[in-house]
């Protein structure tokens, strides 16, 4: 469904500061399936996404989305293909638009449009229907700017946002990192009954141990831009987890 082969990126080339996070890195994920990214800051978990979703390109090697490589296509045009919901609550929203506003955006990815033409109130039910699966009230708040709903509403909003097309793939950058625990683990139980209910291959960056064994189908540990782990999660459980991520901690250290 996703394969990467031959994957290599540096930055600053050239140069005392050069780093280089990727070399002819390969993975591939499995279709319709959740998998967890995890690994300590640097190994490359983001540049990763990145790479993927298009906001930096490769230095070589193909990114291989349904057997067609993406890996030389601008940002806008893989997000047809690709839903991404950012660690800040605001990124993947306009806050100085109304959730109907919004919506309507999303609903029109891929689409030519004009601001004028935004809004179709033939969808507008569609879009209630979609809020009220939340629980959250959001849908008796259509006209409401986005900038006055909380951090938890606005990244299930987002959610909404980047799946309602039903994507190929789903990035999830640290989605839930900048929420509170309760918060977070009602936007976790909305973000698995989401891709469970569209069949969406997802790739879940996280730091929350708990989170990965949980609410993934498989776990990834990148270390200096090396897959060093991959389980299925039913196989690991969260402490060893945790012990990996201390006796790389004390490599790190020694």
């Amino acid at each position: 469904m996703l394969k990467i082969e031959n994957l290599s990126k540096s930055f600053n080339k050239n140069t005392d500061n050069e780093i280089n996070i990727f070399n002819n890195f390969h993975i591939e994920f499995e279709e319709n399936k959740c998998t967890a990214i995890i690994g300590s800051n640097g190994c490359g978990k983001s540049t990763l996404l990145n790479l993927i979703g298009g906001s930096i390109l490769a230095d070589k090697g193909q990114i291989l989305l349904n057997d067609k490589d993406i890996s030389k296509l601008r940002e806008e045009k893989r997000s047809i293909h690709i839903g991404r919901v950012y660690q800040n609550p605001s990124m993947g929203v306009s806050p100085s638009l109304t959730i109907l506003e919004n919506l309507s955006l999303a609903d029109k990815k891929g689409e030519k449009f004009t601001l004028r033409r935004l809004i179709k109130k033939n969808r507008t039910d569609g879009y209630i229907e979609l809020l009220r699966d939340l629980d959250l009230g959001l849908e008796s708040k259509l006209n409401t700017k986005v900038k006055f709903l909380s951090g938890g509403q606005r990244q299930c909003l987002s959610l909404i946002m980047a799946t309602m097309k039903h994507p190929d793939l789903l990035l999830l950058d640290e989605h839930t990192a900048a929420l509170d625990p309760k918060t977070s683990k009602v936007i976790m139980q909305k973000t698995r009954e989401l891709i469970k209910k569209y069949s969406i291959t997802t790739i879940m960056i996280s730091h929350n141990m708990k989170d990965a064994v949980e609410y993934s189908d498989r776990i990834v540990m990148l270390d200096s831009g090396n897959v060093v782990f991959d389980k299925a999660s039913e196989n690991v459980t969260e402490k060893e987890l945790i012990d990996i991520y201390r006796e790389k901690l004390v490599q790190f250290v020694a």
